[in-house]
């Protein structure tokens, strides 16, 4: 697929879907210029994985540490990295049916159909769709090599691990932050979450992030830190200085900075239409 059809197709995704939405009045002819003139803008080529099961408070901590919106949940923060989660539009795409989202927990137990089509692996329900538009958003951004943050709970490994090798095989640098709480916590706050998970969901989630603590530790080495979340309170200084250390400190990565290289001059030559 075209650049250009990519970046048409993701502003149309993000506008339906509120997203993004500025990017609605963004010319095809800017974002291409974006690609060129954000390339020294300290967070491309950085991609930070946030993991955390089910009311940890992943997304509280998210917003904390680089400056997400509260009230809006706006992707891009003032770190410069875009948030990829696939909530966001799952969450839209349910109230857009009609249905609360703190209703998921009894739609389980009392509505097999309705559980089906939120939640069921073909095609055409709600989820599949998030998915679906939470793909093609990343890759928009991908293409532009625009720093990430991957929003999610962490509970598959290997998932995880896939998204970062493609993530390395593109030329980022990544990076992990992981939230931990205890499962009685996550319980409690989840009954106060927007989106109220089925009891034996979350116990189930919880165990599984919790089981790849120490694989996620294996696989990012040194671009780890972990934020215990028990208690809502600041983020401890240390960790956000290593995170914005992380994103401020030049690429790492061999093909990044081959990448860097040719978008620079690129740059320089002018290259890319107006």
């Amino acid at each position: 697929m075209s650049l250009k059809k990519l970046l048409t197709e993701a502003v149309v995704i993000d506008s339906m879907y509120d997203i993004e939405r500025e990017l609605i009045e963004i010319k095809e002819s800017l974002m291409e210029q974006m690609i060129t003139e954000g390339v020294d803008d300290p967070g491309i080529l950085k991609c930070v994985f946030m993991a955390g099961g089910p009311g940890s408070g992943k997304s509280f901590t998210a917003m904390e540490i680089f400056g997400i919106d509260k009230k809006t949940k706006a992707s891009f923060s003032h770190s410069g990295l875009k948030t990829v989660n696939s909530d966001t539009a799952f969450e839209k795409g349910m109230k857009d049916n009609g249905i609360n989202p703190k209703d998921l927990a009894r739609i389980e137990k009392e509505d097999a159909e309705l559980w089906d089509k939120i939640t069921g692996s073909g095609p055409d329900t709600i989820r599949s769709k998030a998915k679906e538009i939470t793909k093609k958003q990343k890759e928009f951004y991908e293409a532009g090599r625009l720093g990430m943050i991957i929003d999610g709970t962490g509970h598959d490994f290997g998932k995880i691990a896939k998204n970062k090798r493609r993530a390395e095989k593109l030329g980022y640098d990544c990076y992990m932050v992981f939230v931990n709480t205890s499962l009685e916590v996550a319980q409690e706050r989840n009954k106060n979450r927007d989106r109220v998970l089925p009891e034996d969901l979350l116990a189930k989630s919880w165990k599984d992030v919790q089981d790849n603590l120490g694989k996620f530790q294996g696989i990012f080495g040194g671009n780890f830190t972990i934020v215990d979340n028990t208690v809502y309170k600041p983020i401890d200084k240390q960790v956000q200085k290593a995170i914005d250390r992380f994103i401020r400190k030049p690429i790492y990565n061999r093909i990044g900075k081959k990448w860097m290289e040719t978008a620079r001059a690129l740059k320089k030559a002018n290259l890319i239409k107006k």
